[in-house]
């Protein structure tokens, strides 16, 4: 079973790729589909067209996290004071402005080369959906402005409302940068634009392992290898499976349900353009609407993978759809009556910062990896795709040495405290966001679990 997006987008017709069968050679070797993977690999062939790039992917391109998620394309505006502790305020300002580029230069690229991704600017609103999250955005707004950038404007409660077609919207703070996409037809449409430059990209390729003991790394593959003399990692969630980057992230599942096409009643309550919309609460709703007048809803906080296992609980249907539904129908209780009849689930590749991070895999030099999008790939991945090609061309640009390249990662607990861990703060998070909604002060032990918790829009209290 494959999202809402990649149903639309395979039904327009879709040719996949053969798998790669036997040894192949190449200069580069990028690994992952995705919008992480795809980007890079064009950026590489920008760089210097005689580049051999090839390009493998376990599935088809987009089948991943590129084909499943919200669609939102953002900056990295809301995460300034994580950047700032990173790197300091210039780094800061240079990474999250760079990230705002980003998502004009997608809506151009996708211009100059006529992909119909439903390209939508029109920002995006962090709200409030309950009174614990009022205001929650202020420490991010005030830290910004110490710098004299002004990305967001704070809105009233009336015109949050009107905005989000709902009451239940108490406040928020409008991003005009936000935009939204048809995320499938992004990924098909940087695939082509990708093959067109000369990118060799096999399909229904697995990669079973990495060689990385003589000269060259070799990706192997089921049914053969790639010898290179770079190999980029943009595995997103996958990544887990190297023990150099298994412990600095935690897989959760995102889920999202969809409505059938409801255009009168968008108009009804006033949701008529295509702004994306946030909540405030650490397991996140996100929302945004369609072109053909759907809803699109999700939630974070799904299943924790064990171990860094990525399997079969992460793909099709969402495992939790009532609760996915329930907080769609407390944010639009005017639309109780609207049925739910698409559900799909996906990984979320989380970081401790809620910032992806890069490197040489084992200090290798000919081994560079970037994860740990946090659910934010879309718009920053076109920034990860650069930092990625220059640090596969050897480059020392201000990419390559940028604040999220060489660092460290907080790391999670080993297995199993970081399964149980996680589940434990999970359900804590559930209970004081559950009071939170019914206007309660959460417990003693719910609260100090959830400063246990990786950051999300409102960065974690630690003390």
């Amino acid at each position: 079973m494959r999202s809402l997006w990649l149903q639309e987008a395979l039904a327009d017709g879709f040719q996949p790729a053969p798998p790669i069968r036997g040894e192949a050679r190449a200069d580069m070797c990028v690994v992952g589909g995705g919008y992480t993977g795809r980007w890079t690999a064009i950026r590489l062939k920008e760089d210097d067209p005689s580049l051999d790039v090839v390009l493998v992917e376990r599935d088809i391109c987009g089948g991943g996290a590129s084909g499943r998620n919200g669609g939102f394309v953002l900056t990295w505006w809301s995460k300034f004071i994580t950047l700032e502790k990173l790197g300091g305020a210039e780094e800061a300002l240079r990474l999250a402005s760079a990230s705002t580029h980003a998502v004009g230069e997608i809506g151009a690229f996708c211009d100059r080369h006529g992909i119909d991704a439903h390209f939508r600017h029109d920002g995006w609103l962090w709200a409030a959906t309950n009174l614990a999250q009022l205001g929650s955005w202020r420490p991010t707004l005030e830290a910004v402005a110490r710098h004299g950038a002004q990305p967001f404007v704070e809105l009233s409660s009336e015109e949050t409302a009107r905005r989000a077609g709902s009451a239940v919207h108490l406040g928020g703070v409008c991003e005009a940068a936000g935009a939204t996409v048809q995320p499938a037809r992004l990924a098909f449409g940087l695939r082509r634009v990708a093959m067109e430059a000369g990118v060799r990209i096999y399909e229904d390729t697995r990669m079973t392992g990495l060689d990385r003991n003589g000269p060259t790394p070799r990706v192997r593959t089921s049914e053969g290898g790639i010898s290179a003399d770079r190999v980029v990692l943009a595995l997103n969630a996958w990544g887990v499976a190297f023990r150099e980057i298994r412990r600095a992230i935690l897989v959760v599942g995102s889920d999202i349900v969809a409505t059938p096409p409801i255009p009168d009643r968008l108009g009804e309550i006033g949701w008529t353009d295509g702004s994306c919309i946030s909540d405030g609460r650490l397991l996140v709703h996100y929302y945004r609407n369609t072109l053909d007048g759907r809803i699109a809803f999700g939630k974070g906080g799904g299943v924790v993978a064990f171990d860094g296992r990525v399997g079969s609980r992460f793909e099709g249907e969402s495992p939790r759809p009532r609760q996915v539904e329930a907080g769609f129908r407390f944010v639009y209780p005017g639309l109780g009556d609207v049925p739910l009849p698409i559900t799909w689930t996906g990984p979320i590749d989380r970081s401790r910062s809620g910032l992806p991070f890069f490197g040489y895999l084992g200090g290798r030099r000919d081994v560079v990896y970037g994860v740990g999008y946090s659910g934010n790939g879309v718009g920053p991945a076109y920034v990860g795709g650069r930092i990625l090609a220059s640090m596969a061309q050897g480059l020392d640009d201000e990419w390559a040495t940028c604040a999220l390249v060489g660092r460290r990662a907080a790391g999670f607990p080993p297995e199993p405290l970081r399964s149980v861990g996680g589940l434990a703060v999970r359900t804590a998070i559930e209970r004081k966001e559950r009071a939170e909604d019914r206007g309660r002060r959460p417990s003693a032990i719910a609260t100090a679990l959830v400063r246990l918790a990786p950051s999300g829009l409102v960065p974690v209290k630690r003390g």
